[in-house]
């Protein structure tokens, strides 16, 4: 039996990486299971498993090291719970563009919000600033000013004429690379390394949306850490999550909330609210209340994005 690690998931089979540096193809039974969590793919990039190989030369995985956190989203397989994106991480790394594609700040907000649910610190990196006019460009300042105003950490690139002093944010750590298809993941992961370690695609001309490139989720080793790269997400919703935790979930909801009349508050309209007043007089960004709306709906409406 031996300990490895995670580092490629197709669905139907795992590449496991051991501590020796050497790699095996590994499967899973077919009623195998993770105790409390209903998902899609109950072993993910990123865990530690214990392999058994067995006479014939096939590799089984029989069992999962406790996670210390993971990432995870609704299924598009709506029999299904959730999808684990990856686990036993040191932070994630979301990849936003405000153009070409446009993420949205409510896209944002709700991988925010998850990272904070399930205790992963995040940071958020603005790519294709080259692309950038100059109303554009003060557009995201504003928007990083108001990330940076509630403690994220940002970073504007152009993943085409990368820094090398990005690369030190990765060092040492196990790190989650996410964000909508198109918005430049590829290119920033193979400018990284120096070298093509995964396809890069094209934006639709017809809808400026991204392309999938990535197909399945896959570990790459830099500087005694690894970068997780993930297929392009395009959504976000409430996963595991109750109505009264959501306002846990946004930093400056749940500081100033703490001043309203009642404990309960859910911030929608209540008597003594604070977190209204804070809308209204500007401490409060609207974009973020109403993400925090948004997921608040999720809950009571059970509609999934």
């Amino acid at each position: 039996m031996n300990k490895g690690l995670v580092i490629k998931s197709t669905g139907s089979c795992y590449l496991v990486y051991f501590e020796d540096t050497t790699t095996a193809e590994c499967h899973i039974k077919g009623n195998f299971r993770i105790r409390g969590i209903r998902s899609t793919n109950p072993v993910a990039v990123g865990d530690y498993v214990m392999v058994e190989t067995l006479p014939d030369g096939t590799n089984w995985i029989t069992d999962i090291e406790e996670r210390k956190n993971y990432i995870i989203r609704r299924s598009t397989n709506l029999s299904k719970e959730s999808h684990i994106l990856a686990a036993n991480l040191d932070q994630v790394a979301l990849i936003v563009t405000l153009h070409h594609p446009e993420t949205s700040t409510t896209f944002i907000d709700r991988f925010l919000a998850t990272c904070e649910a399930y205790q992963v610190p995040a940071i958020l990196i603005f790519n294709k600033i080259d692309l950038l006019t100059t109303d554009e460009e003060t557009e995201l300042a504003e928007l990083r000013a108001l990330y940076e105003s509630i403690n994220y950490t940002t970073y504007a690139i152009s993943a085409t004429n990368l820094e090398d002093s990005i690369k030190s944010i990765f060092a040492g750590k196990v790190t989650l690379l996410a964000g909508n298809s198109g918005v430049g993941k590829s290119t920033f992961l193979n400018a990284i390394f120096g070298c093509e370690k995964t396809r890069t695609g094209h934006i639709s001309d017809a809808h400026d949306k991204g392309m999938h490139t990535t197909t399945f989720s896959e570990m790459y080793q830099l500087d005694n850490g690894w970068i997780i790269d993930t297929p392009g997400i395009k959504g976000f919703g409430a996963v595991q999550m109750e109505k009264e935790e959501i306002s846990h979930y946004f930093r400056e909801i749940f500081r100033i909330g703490r001043e309203c009349r009642y404990g309960n508050c859910l911030h929608t309209g209540e008597p003594g609210c604070a977190v209204h007043d804070a809308v209204v007089d500007g401490r409060i960004a609207i974009s973020r209340y109403e993400s925090y709306l948004s997921l608040l709906g999720d809950c009571d409406e059970a509609k999934y994005r």
